[in-house]
C-alpha cells in the first residue's frame, strides 16, 4: 500500500520510518521528491498505525 506523508521532509524523516515500518516486521521504500512511502508485509491500517507513531502524518495514496 502507499502512503503521500506531506510532513516526510528530509532523510532523517525517511530513514525513520523505514526503521519503524521494519521494526513492526514490514518493509518501506520512501521517496523524498513526492512524499510516498510504500508498505509491504503489514495491513494497512497497521502500517498507517506504525507511521503516525513514528511522528508523521500518512494519508492514504
Amino acid at each position: 500500500m502507499r502512503f503521500h506523508v506531506q510532513d516526510m521532509t528530509c532523510k532523517h524523516c525517511t530513514a525513520t520510518i523505514e526503521q519503524a515500518v521494519t521494526e513492526a516486521g514490514g518493509k518501506a521504500t520512501t521517496d523524498l521528491a513526492s512524499h510516498q512511502v510504500e508498505v509491504e508485509g503489514l495491513d494497512a491500517a497497521r502500517a498507517e498505525q506504525v507511521i503516525r507513531d513514528a511522528g508523521y502524518s500518512p494519508v492514504p495514496a
